[in-house]
């Protein structure tokens, strides 16, 4: 399973076996069950998380108990409150589990001490970052200024695999739609 992290850093950066043994040893293995929480509102939050298995959604609920959900997290994403994370503050969402799921947790003191003693992990932690925020930078302006309809399409074109893993009424939240308008969008993609 540590071959998809060395995968993925190895898209950006190259490691000898012996620099990625060395990375490797700063994270911890956890896995979870379906709808456990991995980051809780209110809760310190210690761990950015690299997902091995399995699919995560981050969340806020609003003052009427509604979902808004932020991202999902697949299998080679990365996934935390990152404002809480960098921070060393408490969650201000959550990130739970949609299915069982395998994570190899970074603390922020090990990320911190990885980058000093290796500038290409650092390197590697500010590509990813960049790609982070131009994918948030997308994603706002694709709810500004996309009809639905164009950001379902788009999200089936760019994630097909969320169909098969997330239920519908989650895919719904992230869109910003109602679980029929979900079902509308489905049957005219067919």
């Amino acid at each position: 399973m540590s071959q998809i992290l060395r995968h993925q850093i190895e898209k950006i950066i190259s490691l000898t076996d012996a620099e990625f043994e060395y990375v490797l040893s700063h994270f911890r293995f956890r896995k979870f069950k379906k709808h456990q929480f991995v980051v809780q509102e209110g809760l310190l939050v210690e761990n950015d998380f690299f997902i091995l298995s399995g699919c995560l959604k981050s969340y806020s609920t609003d003052a009427n108990g509604k979902e808004h959900i932020i991202q999902f997290g697949l299998q080679d994403w990365w996934i935390t409150d990152y404002q809480a994370y960098y921070d060393q503050g408490v969650a201000t969402v959550n990130i739970d589990c949609v299915e069982e799921t395998e994570l190899l947790c970074l603390s922020y003191q090990n990320r911190e001490k990885l980058c000093a003693e290796m500038h290409k992990i650092e390197h590697f932690f500010r590509k990813k970052t960049n790609k982070r925020n131009v994918a948030l930078q997308q994603r706002i302006l694709s709810l500004l200024s996309s009809s639905a309809k164009e950001r379902y399409d788009k999200l089936l074109e760019q994630y097909p695999q969320l169909f098969q893993k997330v239920p519908k009424q989650l895919i719904a939240s992230y869109l910003g739609v109602t679980r029929e308008t979900l079902s509308r969008f489905n049957a005219s993609s067919k």
